[in-house]
């Protein structure tokens, strides 16, 4: 088992949660700090601060100083005026962290100040629509923040109207709307990720299984292909989450709640096709993220129900699951160090 460390952010207000968030090698981590429903984790690119959702009905996101031995002292919370943070990033020049309201399909910005400690926000954005899905598209669902490899577009990706949106970030804190790009009805996207050298993205869509691969150029995405992630002989309901590409730009990879599967693209040598080559058991019950490993050749999977972390070698593209998965309360996010 790879003695890499790892923070983890786990769901704590379902039954059989965790504490907040853990820290540690896999085989033993230990809780180092208590915060409710941290679901998504961010560290700035020094390595002096993370940030966590807290994803509450009152929405907040949380800022902590990463001490010596890498445990977290809280600096302060600040509110996103909406409901579920479920994600969130830092912008590029590491001034704003920027999170997405899933309930209330709305997105927060807050300055990072200097200690680390967060703002009052700049601004906070209502996004409108549905989709055709009554019971998961009767209005916005804002699911992710994204820059692409620039740094000069941030994108927010709405499941409930099948819209990503693409802006510019202002120096105080503004997002100006560029482009929209609108995925076919009742795909419900909710991730997406940037070919590292290519001009290409992907993005993966939880409410019908697919995957959505776009020529991408200055702030605007063009749907060139649109490939499932499971194979045509799939039973039940599936419901995609989280998507990684590797540092090469040869390999996609989805998690599949579900069929609880990992999917392995191979992506066309410029970036504008994909082909489903491996599906692989996640190594436990509703995958919900996925994470690579800091030297690319491990990746992890958190599989939130059955409250397992499992680890996987990547070789040429295709993983092999290492050893048994490890237990862990309603884990729902991995950092590694």
């Amino acid at each position: 088992m790879t003695s890499e460390r790892i923070y983890v952010g786990s769901y704590t207000s379902q039954p059989g949660g965790g504490d907040g968030i853990a820290f540690g090698p896999l085989d033993a981590i230990e809780p180092v700090v208590t915060t409710v429903d941290p679901s998504f984790l961010v560290r700035s690119a020094d390595g002096r601060f993370l940030y966590a959702t807290n994803e509450e009905e009152g929405g907040q996101v949380a800022a902590f100083a990463i001490q010596p031995d890498n445990g977290l002292e809280l600096l302060n919370q600040q509110p996103t005026n909406g409901m579920h943070p479920c994600h969130l990033d830092i912008d590029p020049s590491g001034r704003y962290l920027l999170s997405a309201n899933y309930t209330s399909g709305s997105i927060a910005i807050h300055p990072i100040n200097d200690n680390g400690a967060l703002g009052d926000a700049t601004q906070y954005l209502q996004r409108e629509g549905s989709g055709p899905n009554k019971e998961r598209q009767e209005g916005p669902h804002a699911h992710q923040i994204a820059f692409d490899p620039a740094g000069a577009y941030v994108f927010d990706i709405d499941l409930g109207s099948d819209t990503v949106y693409s802006s510019t970030l202002s120096s105080d804190g503004q997002l100006a709307e560029v482009d929209r790009l609108h995925i076919h009805p009742g795909a419900g996207p909710r991730h997406m990720v940037f070919h590292p050298g290519a001009g290409a993205a992907y993005v993966i869509n939880e409410l019908d299984s697919t995957l959505t691969v776009c020529n991408y150029a200055e702030g605007k995405l063009q749907i060139v292909q649109t490939a499932s992630t499971r194979p045509a002989d799939s039973p039940g309901e599936n419901f995609p989450a989280e998507l990684l590409i590797s540092a090469d730009g040869r390999f996609l990879y989805g998690s599949n709640r579900g069929d609880n599967t990992i999917a392995v693209f191979a992506i066309a040598a410029d970036g504008l096709g994909v082909e489903l080559v491996q599906t692989i058991s996640s190594g436990g019950d509703w995958p919900r993220h996925l994470a690579f490993g800091a030297n690319g050749n491990t990746l992890y999977a958190a599989n939130e129900r059955s409250g397992q972390i499992a680890t996987f070698t990547v070789d040429d593209g295709r993983l092999t699951q290492e050893g048994d998965p490890v237990s862990w309360p309603k884990p729902v996010c991995i950092l590694p160090v």
